[in-house]
C-alpha cells in the first residue's frame, strides 16, 4: 500500500513540477541532416558535427514544486566545441512542434557566426552574436522575435521568483527582446533560469585536460580494449586525483598492533570481473571521474593488441615509405610524420573461391565478360590484314585526277577497344571488422567475399585493378597489406590472400591513401579509381582521434584529387552521414544498410561509377 501511495505521488508532483511541452517534443536524430545542411550552407564550419549535448547543473532558483519532486537541476544546453556543435538531444520548450523546430535552425545559424564562447561575459556575447546572425542572415529575424516573444511569455507565465531573482530576469527577458539592450545583470543569488536561445560556454571541466597515459607518441605499449560500448550522450568528465597515494600522516594507537605482517599493495575496491550493468551504470552518472591510476582495466587486458611476434606476422616488404600528416590547428603538413609498411600475408596458400560464391561469382563474370572491350575494324590504314576496298576506289578516282597520295592508305585491320581505367581497391582491415555483421557472419567475412566477388567481376571485364587492406598503430606502424597489385594475374594466389585477411588494429587513413595515391600516380590511365571500404571514421591510439583524423584523411583525399584521382566510399557504419559527406563530398560515398549485401552491391556499385552499364 505505501510503495502504491508513493508511486501516486511521484507522479503527481512530477506532473506538477514539469516543465516544457512533451506534445511538442522535436528529436535532433529527426532534424539532424536538416541541421548539417543548414550549417554548411551558412558557412559554418564544415568539420563540425552536431551531436546531442549531456545536461549540466545549474544552481537557479526553484520553485517548492521543482524542489519537493528533485527536478530542475539539470538542463540540456547548446554550446560550440572544437569537434562538434552540441545541441539538446531533443526540445519541448514552445507548445507547437514548428517552433521547435525553429528553435534548433535558430541555434544552428548562431553557431555557424561564432566559435567557443569564453566563459566571461555571457550576456553580452549572446546579444551581440545574435546581433551579428541578424546581420548577416536578415530572412532570419521573423523568426529570432517569434521565438524571443513565445519564450519570453512562457518564462513570465510560469515562473514566481523572487525580488533579486526577479529583477534579473527582467533584465534578461528585455535582452531577448532587444538583443544589445543590457549591458549586465542585476545581482542575484544563484543562477539566472537558463535561456534555450541561446549558446553557452564549455563546461569547466572541459577547459583542462591532463595528458592520458595511452597519448603518449613514444611508441611505447599500448594499452588493449575490452568491449566497446556506445552511449548516446555525452558525459561531463572529471579528472581526481589517485585516491591510492599514501603521502599523508597516520596516526594510529601503537596497542591496536596486535601482529606484523608483509605489505601487501592490492587494490580492495576494485573488481576483475567485469560489471554486467556497468553501461546502464554509465548512463545514470551525471559525470565520470577519470583517474591516471596505473591499476586501470585496460592494463589487464593490453596484450590483446600487442602486435605478434616476427615468426606469426605478415612479410613487411622493406622499412616503408614516410608519409606526411596534416595538422589542422596549425594548418600545415608534419612532414615525414606517418610511417606505411607495405605487407604480404605470411602463409597464405593458393586456394580456390569458396564454393558458397560460386553461383554469384559465375552470374557475375557472364555480365561483365558482355562488357569487355569490343574488337573493330580501323580502316584506311598503311598496313592491315585485308583491303579496305572504300579506300582502294578513292585512291584510284584520285590517280585519274592526278591527285593521289604517295602513301596511300589501302587497308584495314582489327584491334581492340581498350578502356583507360585503373582502380585501386583499399579495405579497412581494423580491429572493428572483428565485429559481427549479422547473426553467422562478421565483417571481415563481408569485406572478404566482397573482395572476391568484385574481383571476379573485373577480372572478366579486362579491367586494371588492384587491391590492399590497411590498419595501424600508431604513426610508426601503418600496415599496408598487399592483396593484389597492377602486374600480377587474377588467381588463386590472391584467393588465397584474401582468405588470410585478418582484423588489424586501428584505422589511420590519411597514411594509407597517400600510399594508394603513389601507386595510383604510377599508372597513366586517364580514369583512376580508388574505391575504399570502411566500417568506420579514422582513429588511432596516438592523436590520431577525433577532429586530426577527420582533417588529416581529408587532406589526403584533397590530395589525391588533386593528383587526378576520384575517391570512392563504401561504408557500413550508420553514423557515416555525419563525416563522409566532409571527408569525401555529396555524392561520393555509399552506405550500405545491411552489411551482407556489400557483396553484390559492390560490382553494380563499381559500374555506375566508371560509366558503364550491364
Amino acid at each position: 500500500m505505501e510503495e502504491a501511495v508513493g508511486i501516486r505521488w511521484h507522479r503527481l508532483i512530477t506532473r506538477l513540477a514539469g516543465n516544457g511541452f512533451p506534445h511538442a517534443q522535436v528529436r535532433l536524430e529527426d532534424e539532424g541532416p536538416r541541421l548539417a545542411m543548414v550549417f554548411r550552407a551558412l558557412s559554418g564550419d564544415a568539420g563540425l558535427t552536431i551531436k546531442a549535448s549531456t545536461e549540466r547543473n545549474i544552481k537557479a532558483w526553484r520553485p517548492l514544486a521543482h524542489r519537493l519532486a528533485g527536478t530542475g537541476r539539470r538542463h540540456a544546453l547548446a554550446w560550440r566545441e572544437a569537434e562538434a556543435l552540441r545541441v539538446p538531444e531533443s526540445l519541448a520548450v514552445f507548445p507547437e512542434q514548428a517552433l521547435n523546430r525553429d528553435l534548433y535552425l535558430w541555434l544552428t545559424a548562431m553557431a555557424s557566426r561564432a566559435d567557443t564562447l569564453p566563459a566571461g561575459d555571457w550576456l553580452q556575447t549572446n546579444q551581440q552574436l545574435v546581433l551579428a546572425t541578424l546581420a548577416a542572415y536578415p530572412g532570419l529575424s521573423d523568426l529570432y522575435y517569434t521565438l524571443a516573444r513565445c519564450l519570453v511569455d512562457i518564462r513570465r507565465a510560469n515562473t514566481r521568483l523572487p525580488a533579486a531573482q526577479a529583477e534579473r530576469e527582467a533584465a534578461l527577458q528585455r535582452a531577448l527582446l532587444a538583443p544589445g539592450s543590457q549591458p549586465a545583470l542585476p545581482c542575484a543569488p544563484d543562477e539566472p533560469w537558463p535561456v534555450p536561445l541561446w549558446l553557452y560556454p564549455l563546461a569547466e571541466e572541459a577547459h583542462y585536460r591532463p595528458p592520458a597515459a595511452n597519448e603518449d607518441d613514444s611508441g611505447g605499449e599500448s594499452n588493449g580494449q575490452g568491449k566497446v560500448r556506445q552511449s548516446k550522450h555525452r558525459k561531463q568528465g572529471r579528472y581526481v586525483d589517485d585516491n591510492q597515494q599514501r603521502n599523508g600522516l597516520m596516526i594510529f594507537r601503537l596497542e591496536s598492533l596486535f601482529s606484523w605482517s608483509e605489505f601487501v599493495p592490492v587494490d580492495r575496491c576494485e573488481d576483475d570481473s567485469d560489471d554486467e550493468d556497468s553501461e546502464q551504470i554509465a548512463e545514470d552518472l551525471d559525470h565520470l571521474s577519470l583517474s591516471r591510476s596505473p591499476s586501470t582495466s585496460a592494463s589487464r587486458i593490453k596484450l590483446d593488441l600487442d602486435l605478434p611476434s616476427a615468426a606469426e606476422d605478415d612479410i613487411p616488404l622493406g622499412d616503408g615509405c614516410l608519409f606526411p600528416e596534416w595538422d589542422w590547428k596549425k594548418q600545415q603538413l608534419r612532414e615525414n610524420h606517418c610511417r606505411v609498411i607495405p605487407m604480404l600475408p605470411r602463409d597464405a596458400e593458393p586456394t580456390p573461391l569458396p564454393p558458397r560464391l560460386l553461383p554469384l561469382a559465375k552470374n557475375l563474370r557472364q555480365r561483365f565478360q558482355g562488357l569487355q572491350p569490343q574488337r573493330i575494324w580501323e580502316k584506311r590504314q598503311a598496313t592491315g590484314t585485308l583491303l579496305d576496298l572504300d579506300a582502294c576506289l578513292h585512291h584510284a578516282a584520285d590517280l585519274r585526277r592526278g591527285q593521289a597520295s604517295s602513301q596511300p592508305a589501302l587497308w584495314r585491320r582489327e584491334t581492340a577497344r581498350h578502356r583507360d581505367l585503373s582502380c585501386l581497391v583499399l579495405a579497412d582491415l581494423s580491429l572493428s571488422t572483428e565485429a559481427w555483421a549479422d547473426n553467422t557472419h562478421q565483417v571481415i567475412d563481408v569485406i572478404r567475399d566482397s573482395l572476391h566477388l568484385l574481383g571476379e567481376a573485373l577480372d572478366a571485364g579486362q579491367d586494371d585493378f588492384a587491391m590492399y587492406g590497411f590498419s595501424s598503430r600508431r604513426r610508426d606502424h601503418v600496415r599496408f597489406n598487399l592483396i593484389k597489385n597492377f602486374a600480377e594475374p587474377w588467381g588463386d594466389a590472391i584467393h588465397g590472400r584474401i582468405q588470410n585477411l585478418k582484423p588489424g588494429y586501428y584505422t589511420r587513413m590519411g597514411g594509407a591513401i597517400r600510399q594508394a595515391t603513389e601507386i595510383l600516380k604510377d599508372k597513366p590511365a586517364e580514369q583512376r579509381l580508388l574505391l575504399l571500404l570502411t566500417d568506420g571514421k579514422p582513429n588511432d591510439l596516438d592523436a590520431y582521434e577525433g577532429r586530426y583524423g577527420m582533417e588529416d584523411t581529408r587532406q589526403a583525399l584533397l590530395e589525391a584529387r588533386q593528383a587526378g584521382i576520384q575517391p570512392f566510399c563504401v561504408t557500413i557504419d550508420q553514423q557515416a552521414a555525419d563525416y563522409l559527406p566532409y571527408l569525401f563530398g555529396q555524392q561520393r560515398y555509399q552506405l550500405i544498410r545491411q552489411a551482407a549485401e556489400l557483396p553484390s552491391l559492390l560490382p553494380k556499385l563499381y559500374l555506375l561509377l566508371t560509366g558503364r552499364t550491364t
